[in-house]
């Protein structure tokens, strides 16, 4: 009997699981759709270029790119095709330029980033208090269920004493 309880809430546990992660699947799929549809494609660009920037694979291609820039303009060897000679006044305007487009464009995706996420919070936040609701209505039959059950104990042990008086008597 006690087996078949386990098993039982178990399996009533796992169905409660499966119907939140279905619906939080559908409520993330159906903001994405809104995020794809209320976006422009320069606010879709800008989040392209801020991920690409933010990740290794820039810093590595800048990293490169950079080491090349400065041994290709400081080498004896490659003296002929110096564009750029130390201290790298070119470079530093580049670098410049670069910092001044991206910084914008993350922020741009940042700020997006940040409605998107506050959304996602507020539904957060709305499946916790229904889930709480619950917890608080199972909580309250759990009680319910005490008393009764405490009540039927009540009786019955009152039960065995006129029982018990009976069968001395």
């Amino acid at each position: 009997m006690e087996n078949e309880n386990k098993t039982d809430i178990k399996e009533y546990a796992g169905r409660i699981q499966r119907l939140v992660d279905n619906f939080q699947s559908n409520i993330h799929e159906h903001l994405n759709e809104d995020y794809v549809k209320s976006t422009k494609w320069s606010d879709r660009l800008a989040d392209n270029v801020a991920s690409f920037v933010g990740s290794w694979k820039f810093i590595n291609i800048f990293m490169v790119f950079l080491a090349m820039w400065v041994i290709l303009n400081s080498l004896a060897l490659t003296k002929v095709i110096h564009f750029d000679e130390p201290p790298f006044i070119l470079l530093n305007l580049l670098l410049s330029f670069l910092a001044g487009f991206q910084a914008p464009i993350i922020m741009m995706s940042q700020n997006r980033q940040s409605a998107r996420d506050k959304q996602e919070a507020i539904i957060d936040f709305a499946i916790n208090y229904k889930a709480e609701q619950e917890i608080v209505d199972m909580q309250g039959h759990l009680h319910r269920l005490e008393a009764d059950f405490a009540e039927f104990r009540k009786d019955v042990k009152e039960e065995l004493s006129e029982i018990k008086k009976l069968l001395q008597g």
